[in-house]
C-alpha cells in the first residue's frame, strides 16, 4: 500500500476475508499489530482505491480492506459476496443458542440470516457499496473506475510524518 502510494499507482482491492478469528493465538501471532499497519497503510494511501468484493467480508476484516469505511473511493460486489458482522453460522449460533440442538432450526436460521443481512444488496442500500456487478462486467468496471479516477487528488493534512503503528 505505502509503495503504491508514493509512486502514486492506483490500488485495487479483492476482498475474500471471513474476518479476524478471536483467540490468543491470533493475538501472540501480530494479528493486531499486522492488521493496524495495514488499516493505516490504507487510510493514509491518497491513490485512487477501488475495491471489489468476490465473496466474504466480515467485520473488522471487511472494515481493514479499502472499504467506504476507511475512504476506499469505489467499492463494488459480485451477488455472490457476504457482507456482515460476522458470518451466518457464527451469528446465528450466537443469537439462536437456544436452538443448537436442532440442526434443521439452525440451518433456517442462517438462511434467514443471510437473507437479511449478509448479501450485498443490503450493504448497497446502506451506501457501503457503490455497485453490485455480475463477475462478467469485472474488468469493464474497474478500468472504469480507474478513469474515472485518474485525476484524483487528495492531500492529507500537512505534518512532519507519520506514527505508524509499531
Amino acid at each position: 500500500m505505502r509503495f503504491c502510494d508514493c509512486f502514486d499507482i492506483p490500488i485495487v482491492t479483492f476482498v475474500d476475508v471471513p474476518g479476524f478469528l478471536p483467540g490468543t493465538a491470533q493475538e501472540y501471532g501480530g494479528i493486531i499489530k499486522h492488521g493496524a499497519k495495514l488499516l493505516f497503510a490504507f487510510a493514509e494511501a491518497t491513490v485512487p482505491k477501488v475495491t471489489l468484493i468476490t465473496r466474504k467480508a466480515y467485520g473488522g476484516a471487511y472494515d481493514v480492506m479499502s472499504s467506504k469505511h476507511l475512504r476506499g473511493d469505489v467499492n463494488f460486489a459480485w451477488p455472490s459476496a457476504e457482507i456482515a458482522v460476522m458470518g451466518p453460522k457464527g451469528a446465528v449460533e450466537i443469537i439462536f443458542r437456544a436452538d443448537i440442538g436442532d440442526t434443521a432450526k439452525i440451518e433456517a436460521r442462517t438462511e434467514e440470516y443471510r437473507e437479511k443481512f449478509a448479501n450485498p444488496f443490503v450493504a448497497a442500500s446502506r451506501g457501503f457499496i457503490d455497485d453490485v456487478i455480475s463477475p462478467h462486467e469485472t474488468r469493464r468496471r474497474l478500468c472504469n473506475a480507474l478513469a474515472m479516477l485518474r485525476d484524483k487528488h487528495l492531500e492529507n493534512p500537512w505534518k512532519k510524518h507519520d506514527n505508524l503503528p509499531l
